[in-house]
């Protein structure tokens, strides 16, 4: 792996809970940070803005505690912010500012330059991974010294790009040997597997959170999500003037049609929590694994399972790589 020890070294599965706007809070970072997983939440969560202060205090604290307790078998793993780095988001500033103030360990940058955020966090020597859906955001986030990259490839939830991760993964490797962390429809250990193989060094899972205990999603989310198969994700930019992933029923519930969407509109970050109905809290976004997901279980009972399937992925992937050897050692010694 090509991850600072400040990462790896916490870690009990390769994967962070991923930042998901208005599902992603407190809880649920904490619990992932426990389990041994890297938890991250959208500052743009904490609404008003000052309860973002607060709910760094509370992950500290909580995360402070937990590690006092920690094991070798039972790490602590840090917590990450995201910080969107789009010019209309109005928090910015401030938000960035907080974040600088207690030290967040990771930030993660999106839809935007992340510039001023690399310049800001290496100050007192936090990380930055940016999130990128095109070669060109990959190049354009190293030469601003990121530390690392979250490729979003096809079938992610949220603003998900369009690229197969066998293609972008290889591609990127081709000119970075920095930390890749992989998104796109990984909701269960084989596909955590599936990443490193590739040639990632973190999975990065956000559907299979949502359909969690400890996330903020409302009940029927939640149950959209266990429902739902991969056919039922429409990726389109007329909900948020973005492309981005949303539940078909979702989208019939909010009175739309999916074959008949009307076109998109300029987007907003700044204005996206004013007024009392918003396009993302009432038309879900989700990626193409839904159709693993069935249970909506605690985070720690999820991170133990996704704990036993990566391993026995790799078991059986590396017993197969032995059988294969063997096999073609009989056949020269023949």
């Amino acid at each position: 792996m090509s991850l600072p020890a400040a990462l790896a070294r916490n870690l009990r599965l390769p994967a962070i809970a991923a930042p998901m706007f208005l599902v992603s809070g407190p809880a649920l970072v904490i619990a992932a940070c426990k389990a041994g997983v890297i938890g991250a939440f959208p500052s743009l969560n904490a609404r008003p803005a000052a309860t973002f202060e607060r709910w760094l205090d509370e992950i500290e604290q909580a995360l402070g505690n937990a590690a006092r307790a920690a094991t070798p078998a039972r790490p602590v793993a840090p917590y990450g912010v995201n910080l969107i780095v789009h010019r209309s988001n109005r928090r910015l500033d401030s938000d960035l500012a907080l974040t600088v103030a207690h030290r967040a360990p990771l930030v993660i940058s999106s839809v935007g330059h992340p510039g001023p955020v690399v310049e800001a966090v290496h100050g007192y020597g936090g990380l930055v991974l940016a999130d990128v859906i095109h070669l060109h955001h990959a190049r354009k986030a190293i030469q601003a010294g990121v530390d690392g990259l979250i490729l979003v490839c096809a079938g992610a939830g949220g603003h998900a790009g369009t690229l197969s991760p066998f293609a972008f993964v290889r591609q990127v490797r081709e000119f970075f040997s920095g930390p890749l962390v992989l998104a796109g429809a990984i909701s269960d250990g084989a596909g955590i597997a599936a990443a490193q193989a590739l040639g990632a060094d973190l999975a990065y899972l956000g559907t299979r959170f949502i359909a969690c205990e400890e996330s903020l999603a409302p009940a029927g989310y939640k149950a959209m999500i266990v429902q739902s198969e991969a056919r039922d994700i429409i990726y389109t930019p007329a909900i948020s003037g973005i492309h981005a992933n949303f539940m078909r029923h979702s989208l019939i519930a909010a009175g739309l049609d999916p074959e008949h969407l009307p076109p998109p509109g300029a987007h907003d970050f700044g204005a996206e929590l004013d007024g009392e109905t918003k396009a993302w809290r009432d038309i879900w976004s989700a990626g193409q694994g839904v159709g693993g997901i069935h249970d909506v279980p605690s985070v720690a009972s999820l991170v133990d399972r996704l704990e036993r399937e990566w391993r026995a992925c790799v078991a059986d992937l590396a017993g197969a790589g032995t059988a294969r050897r063997d096999h073609a050692n009989s056949r020269i010694a023949r």
